[in-house]
């Protein structure tokens, strides 16, 4: 079982904040781990996409477990975190988070390593954009 204690609050930017409704469920009720999933790389795509300045793919998704269920009608928060940059692909945390409307108290549910790599209008890798420095 996961220790809320271990990570009190999430790390990184909040990157989406969506509510599941009763079509993202799966036959037992709880929202789909697929659904899931799909947001988190939506997320993590948002964030590349900014730092990669233009478009992105997703290349790799790490290992990822989920310690809790998430109910339909929950607030759902993504919080991404930058971790690598390299020529043209980088590394994107992503926690999961939820709280149902009417609670104060948000559990995290998940996390995961999405890497992408960026790519240009013809989908061949090109590289990230350095940021100039300044003095």
């Amino acid at each position: 079982m996961y220790d809320d204690s271990l990570s009190p609050n999430p790390q990184g930017e909040l990157m989406l904040r969506v509510v599941p409704m009763l079509a993202d469920a799966n036959p037992n009720g709880d929202i789909s781990g697929g659904w899931l999933v799909t947001q988190m790389d939506t997320a993590a795509a948002l964030m590349a996409a900014r730092i990669a300045r233009g478009r992105v793919t997703t290349m790799a998704i790490g290992e990822m477990s989920f310690v809790r269920p998430v109910k339909v009608g929950s607030i759902v928060c993504c919080y991404g975190l930058l971790k690598q940059t390299g020529r043209s692909s980088l590394r994107v945390s992503i926690e999961v988070w939820c709280r149902m409307p009417e609670e104060d108290r948000r559990q995290k549910v998940t996390e995961a390593e999405f890497t992408y790599v960026a790519i240009d209008e013809q989908r061949r890798i090109r590289p990230i954009p350095v940021e100039p420095r300044t003095a």
